[in-house]
């Protein structure tokens, strides 16, 4: 069982704020932000101008240790894409014809979030958490931390956010069947956190302050969306030292599986995401290959350069848990991943397993094995302290 003291951080703002030095600012007014001058016919600033990252810099860090403990407890490691086409059956039930869990040809790939373990604690916890996320980030000079520290936040405040949101919205098969927020909106639309008094959706975060302000693409893959289709939770929190290589892992992770490129009908199908992210990134389909030949093994390599023609048209909406929102509605589950194997240990709390979630973790212990067995490392190991250059700092992602 997870305690709720590894979420619940309400000292995590003094603590940052003590160890910055740095004295609370006042809220700004977010009506004065938005006024607009009619006489004179000036329109107001736009309210995230203030998050634009500043020449000056302070020299402050923000401790995600809680989040790092919440992340290793729910997050259920997937490991390395294999690219099995096909992917296995997923076979009903004994006695039944209908199957449970997860069917999606890309259920193997992208670590996934333990939903149906969330407790009404721990999902309270998460809302703590967030606020006190949104509650550094107001009384922080943000535009004025390192460029890895904003950039950390960022990405930690958004996954945050949107593991919050479906957590209490949890049973659902797909985040597009939900309404969230303050403004009752899709979840990646919905107004979820409010930062120096600035209302921001998950798309808020990701398209109008790290997007325009980070010239380096990999950015991209540390925004959880809650869906299968997208890049992979991962079970550290992001920080000012670690961004770097996570953002590494995470965009090699992402290449390399089918959910992220794959080729049929000569083209080279790729992933909406990277629609999304073309207006700012990938300006023609030259950038995009040179981008994704950065991560690609051989395999991939191969089919960016054999399919000229690039569609944007891979992605799977199924929310990334354990049991497709629903499990065999005759079982339960309580599932943990045993980390000193490949495999995955199911612990009977009252209960039996849940059918399809038990389907999904032998599937991985099976697909796990598969790669051992072909040399492919299935665990993730960070090196050093992630630091780079004569004076030891981090290795700055612009």
């Amino acid at each position: 069982m997870m305690k709720k003291s590894a979420l619940a951080t309400s000292s995590l703002a003094v603590a940052a704020l003590l160890a910055t030095g740095l004295s609370p600012a006042l809220a700004e007014n977010a009506m004065t932000a938005a006024a607009f001058t009619a006489d004179q016919g000036v329109a107001a600033p736009d309210p995230l101008a203030r998050f634009v990252p500043a020449a000056d810099r302070t020299d402050h860090t923000i401790d995600y240790r809680h989040w790092d403990e919440a992340l290793a407890w729910f997050v259920i490691p997937m490991g390395p894409p294999l690219r099995i086409t096909p992917p296995p059956k997923a076979e009903p039930r004994l006695g039944t014809r209908i199957t449970y869990g997860h069917t999606s040809r890309f259920r193997l790939e992208g670590n996934r979030i333990a939903f149906s373990m969330l407790t009404d604690e721990v999902r309270a916890a998460l809302t703590e958490y967030r606020q006190d996320l949104e509650r550094v980030g107001t009384e922080l000079d943000l535009a004025r931390l390192p460029r890895n520290e904003q950039l950390a936040y960022w990405l930690n405040l958004h996954n945050v956010a949107v593991i919050e949101a479906l957590a209490h919205e949890y049973p659902l098969r797909t985040p597009a069947e939900g309404r969230f927020g303050t403004n009752d909106e899709s979840l990646q639309d919905a107004t979820l956190v409010t930062v120096k008094g600035v209302a921001l959706s998950p798309r808020d975060i990701r398209e109008r302050i790290v997007y325009p302000n980070w010239r380096d693409p990999k950015v991209i893959y540390g925004f959880w969306r809650g869906e299968i289709g997208g890049p992979s939770i991962q079970r550290l929190a992001y920080s000012g030292a670690n961004v770097d290589t996570l953002l590494d892992f995470g965009a090699e992770e992402f290449a390399n599986s089918l959910r992220g490129v794959d080729a049929w009908g000569g083209r080279l199908r790729v992933s909406r995401i990277y629609d999304e992210a073309k207006p700012f990134y990938f300006a023609d389909e030259d950038v995009l290959r040179d981008h994704l030949r950065q991560y690609a093994r051989e395999d991939v390599q191969e089919l960016i350069e054999k399919n000229a023609r690039v569609s944007y048209t891979i992605y799977d909406e199924d929310i990334a848990d354990l049991m497709f929102g629903k499990g065999d509605p005759d079982l339960n589950v309580l599932c943990t991943v045993d980390e000193t194997s490949i495999g995955a240990a199911c612990t009977l709390a009252g209960a039996i397993p849940d059918a399809a979630a038990m389907r999904l973790m032998e599937e991985r212990a099976q697909k796990l094995y598969r790669a051992w067995k072909r040399g492919i490392r299935t665990g993730m190991v960070i090196f050093g302290d992630g630091t780079d250059g004569e004076y030891g700092e981090p290795k700055e992602v612009r």
